[in-house]
């Protein structure tokens, strides 16, 4: 899950971060609502947690713009807990609405209930050759064989299973993973595929993440004998 944060409270903002990075989301914050409003426009994210009040430009004029364009699912944060304030929000375009101070398992409760809505056309099954990804209860599977990944690992099998058979690079990788800023002169995609390979495809006959030499990495099931995987 891509998640876009427009908090000014930093602390708010950075605590929020931490927590759904550690629940496996690839997470870009903005600190105020001109920042906010360039990345909900020009990139693609699954859910927007949007502040009420930020400097620049407040949630309400961020939450119309955006919809103006695109249907983005976007959940309003507010300190006020008056009702004009929520209804100016829901008739605005937002899909969720919480008020300060509120739980972050609530929080995230109602962002997966947003994505779910969202992809609702979407499988929660996702099968390649003998692998399955169970995308409600976060597990992986192959040939009946339970596969231990951490957050990171399972959200690069998810990208990759949904992509199937397209050769994804490394930026591309890396920006729906990790985020839009990370440095390409580092070597954090190689380190995570061959994690990931060592789990999916070394104890087993037929390797299904390969790689494609100065293209990227796709995930499919090829023929028995097939040239492909490798080192990364």
């Amino acid at each position: 899950m891509r998640v876009l944060i427009v908090e000014d409270e930093r602390k708010t903002a950075d605590y929020l971060s931490q927590g759904l990075t550690e629940q496996g989301c690839t997470v870009d914050v903005a600190y105020d609502g001109i920042d906010g409003q360039h990345l909900a426009l020009h990139h693609d994210f699954d859910v927007i947690v949007l502040d009420a009040m930020l400097p620049g430009l407040d949630g309400f004029e961020v939450l119309r713009s955006l919809r103006a364009v695109k249907g983005t699912p976007v959940i309003m944060l507010t300190a006020r807990d008056g009702v004009e304030d929520r209804v100016r929000g829901l008739q605005g375009g937002a899909d969720d609405y919480l008020v300060k101070p509120f739980s972050f398992i609530e929080l995230q409760a109602r962002l997966q209930a947003l994505t779910r809505r969202g992809r609702a056309q979407e499988p929660t099954l996702l099968r390649v050759g003998d692998l399955q990804i169970d995308l409600i209860s976060r597990r992986a599977l192959r040939a009946g064989q339970r596969i231990d990944l951490t957050a990171k690992e399972f959200a690069l099998l998810t990208l990759l299973a949904r992509r199937q058979g397209d050769i994804l690079s490394k930026t591309a990788i890396a920006e729906q993973v990790w985020d839009m800023n990370f440095d390409s002169n580092t070597n954090v995609v190689e380190v995570a595929i061959k994690r990931l390979r060592g789990k999916i495809d070394l104890p087993f006959a037929e390797p299904l993440l390969h790689t494609v030499r100065g293209m990227g990495y796709v995930l499919e099931e090829r023929a028995p004998g097939t040239a492909g995987g490798g080192d990364d």
